[in-house]
Formats: structure tokens, sequence, C-alpha cells
């Protein structure tokens, strides 16, 4: 299946409306070979690049959104208001370099959870995901 018909079954799938912008971030968002770590303020930076046109941050909200709904998409919050989304949605840990503002993957084989202490009472662990943060050391 060609990559375009790909992306409009996505977007119908989502319960989006196809539009050229909405292919475009689909385009920049999962025609990568490698993983993508974004925010919505650099995924409007290159969506701008890519087809020189202006995107409201509501179409790329709402895209993003639906998405992360669907499972597309993996959102990865940090304190304050800092929110990244991920193209990888398998259970993963991550780098955060504070300097750069950047996530990168790490290895699930490069960690080891030695200890986990008690789960409350009628619950489960559903995922662990480590988060290392990161920053140059002077």
């Amino acid at each position: 299946m060609d990559q375009l018909k790909f992306h409009k079954e996505r977007l119908r799938a989502s319960g989006l409306r196809p539009t050229n912008q909405r292919l475009v971030i689909c385009k920049v968002l999962f025609d990568r070979k490698e993983t993508f770590h974004f925010t919505i303020e650099k995924l409007k930076k290159i969506i701008e690049k890519v087809s020189k046109r202006k995107i409201s941050v509501a179409t790329l909200y709402n895209t993003v959104n639906a998405f992360k709904k669907k499972e597309y998409l993996k959102e990865i919050s940090l304190k304050g208001n800092k929110t990244f989304f991920d193209t990888n949605t398998k259970h993963h840990h991550h780098f955060y370099d504070e300097d750069m503002s950047q996530l990168v993957d790490i290895d699930d084989k490069n960690i080891s959870i030695n200890y986990l202490t008690k789960i409350p009472s009628g619950k489960k662990v559903k995922s662990v995901e480590v988060l290392v943060k990161i920053a140059n050391n002077n």
C-alpha cells in the first residue's frame, strides 16, 4: 500500500478528515526510519518548513491528540509544561538532555531494575519506564 493511502486511512480511523495539512503531519511523523521525539512547537516549525505554509497550533494539537488516543503516538510529560510525543509507542526508556531539550531512547537491555517498592492494594504494574535527566557537568 502506498504511504499516501496509508496516511489517509490512518486519519480516517482516527476520526479526522485527511486534509492536506494533516497528510503533511502524517508524513513528518511517520515516514521516518528512526523514532521521532517532538514537542508541538518543534512539529509546527518542521511542518511549516516542509510545506512552506502556516499551520495552526489547534490543528496540530487536534491531530496529535487524536493519534495519541489511537495509540499511534506516546505522550511523555516532564515537569512544568514540557510535553513530548514519541512515534515509538512501545514501552521504553529515555534520556532527557536538559541543555538541548531533547529526548533520546535508551535500549531496554541497558536498564536493570532490581527492586520495585510495594504496589498499592488493588493496583498492578502496567509498565515501568525510566526517564534519566542529563545536563552538562559545568
